[in-house]
């Protein structure tokens, strides 16, 4: 199984509330009550984004066609009280 980084930008809603959005897959928009949820939300939403591009042997975005190394730093978001 592969894996890529994929860039996703979080903001949070008025309303309440977060959205994550990524400028590398068009059509990824996932609502969320915390910024863990709509992340999680996000990688199912790019991870059925991307199947479809495969199912319909249409090229992936330009930023997920390069491989992503096999290690490196992250940040996650770690709720606290």
């Amino acid at each position: 199984m592969k894996e890529i980084l994929l860039a996703i930008h979080i903001e949070a809603l008025p309303e309440g509330g977060f959205l994550a959005t990524s400028e590398e897959l068009p059509g990824l928009v996932a609502q969320g009550r915390t910024a863990a949820e709509a992340l999680e939300i996000a990688q199912d939403v790019a991870r059925k984004l991307i199947q479809s591009y495969q199912e319909h042997g249409d090229e992936l975005p330009p930023a997920l066609q390069v491989a992503a190394p096999a290690g490196g730093d992250v940040r996650i978001p770690v709720s606290i009280s």
